[in-house]
């Protein structure tokens, strides 16, 4: 049988594309903004994940610049052989005493941090705990580890009670969660989870990929907001969210960094963030620091706009942050939606299985702190309209 036959079998991107439904790979021919260019059309973006709105700062891209003139556009190597620079080096500094954590690991993308985390920590013989929720980095990471894999219903404290008692006493375990869930927008509760964590010496990795920058009094993350940094062991974050870049980082002690930096394939095997990338990272964490108003305007639009949608009947779930879903649950309407809100000026993300359970088809809408009322006032109108027609409110 030919590998490839399932590549040559696979109609349904097609068949979405026929009914003129098909809401990927949208070109965008301008900066990530808060409005956007496709195919010619302006239209209002509610589907980034650059929540201060850092990406088109003059800071940042001076910085990315000045970086690239200084030490090139890559590093041509791993962090472990040639790739370290001097740039790295200072990002890990500035980015583990943010977050409150001894020391700090810089990987190539968000996606290998939690692979090369997990699969590095949970080996033969000890288990990985994880919400049934978590990001599809994570699920890759307990694939990729060597120990066992248990899950627990979305943030049931009871379920995972009863996993955690069903572990052999000898068994090392590590509880690894998403801080703010990035379909659902609701929040992981970590007091509780570092409590059982503490009952059962188990360790807790929090993925903070969608809470750094949004979360906590100075936007350091869920940890922060719920007071617990103490009691997290590991600490994940990303770069192409809240910090206008790309990349990813691990934080906890300097034992565990360390065994991380020796150890993690995703380290040892992959070349090293580029240094504009670097540059605009550490730019953007002191723009972060520096101004917090940026974080009370995207909490300003968001409340805004989380409001509306509960005053038109759209059901937007638990969510606690800028991630709002706004749930269709049926996936050809969620794409009919998608399609007819483009048509009017407004994107957004759809999410159907198996980015989220069945029936729980939905549209990802994001704020950012760049945004404005008017324009939240703008995006309701037209979900009005376009929600009304198909039914949905």
């Amino acid at each position: 049988m030919d590998i490839f036959e399932k590549c040559y079998s696979f109609t349904q991107a097609e068949k979405v594309r026929k009914a003129g439904l098909y809401p990927y790979f949208r070109p965008i021919s301008t900066e990530q903004d808060t409005e956007v260019i496709i195919d010619g059309q302006q239209l209002l973006m509610l589907g980034s994940n650059s929540y201060l709105g850092l990406t088109n700062h003059p800071r940042v891209k001076e910085a990315a610049i000045k970086a690239i003139e200084k030490y090139g556009t890559g590093c041509a190597g791993s962090r472990f052989l040639n790739g370290t620079l001097d740039i790295h080096l200072e990002l890990e500094e500035e980015i583990s005493s943010f977050v409150g954590q001894e020391s700090a690991l810089l990987f190539s993308t968000g996606f290998q941090t939690n692979l090369g985390i997990i699969a590095t920590l949970v080996g033969k013989g000890d288990y990985v705990i994880a919400d049934k929720s978590d990001h599809a980095s994570i699920v890759e990471g307990c694939r990729l580890a060597l120990g066992k894999t248990k899950r627990y219903r979305h943030n049931s404290m009871e379920d995972l009670t009863h996993v955690l008692k069903r572990i052999p006493e000898e068994a090392g375990i590590m509880i690894v969660v998403d801080g703010v869930y990035s379909m659902e927008g609701d929040l992981a509760p970590l007091p509780e989870i570092c409590s059982l964590a503490q009952e059962f010496g188990a360790r807790v990795m929090v993925d903070d990929a969608h809470g750094l920058g949004v979360m906590g009094e100075k936007g350091a993350g869920t940890s922060e907001h719920f007071g617990v940094t103490d009691e997290v062991d590991v600490i994940m974050g990303t770069f192409s969210k809240s910090l206008a870049s790309l990349g990813g980082f691990a934080a906890s002690s300097k034992e565990v960094i360390d065994y991380l930096k020796h150890m993690a394939r995703t380290i040892i095997f992959s070349a090293s963030i580029s240094p504009p990338n670097a540059a605009a990272a550490l730019e953007a964490l002191r723009i972060l620091k520096e101004e917090p108003e940026r974080r009370e305007q995207l909490w300003k639009v968001t409340y805004h706009l989380q409001d509306g949608f509960r005053c038109l009947g759209f059901d937007i779930g638990n969510t606690q942050t800028p991630v709002i879903p706004v749930y269709i649950r049926d996936p050809l309407k969620t794409f009919q939606m998608c399609m007819a809100l483009h048509e009017e000026g407004i994107f957004v993300n759809p999410v159907v299985p198996p980015g989220v359970a069945p029936g729980q088809s939905l549209l990802r809408v994001s704020c950012m702190a760049t945004h404005t009322i008017d324009q939240m006032d703008f995006a309701l109108e037209k979900f009005k309209k376009v929600g009304k027609e198909l039914g949905v409110i």
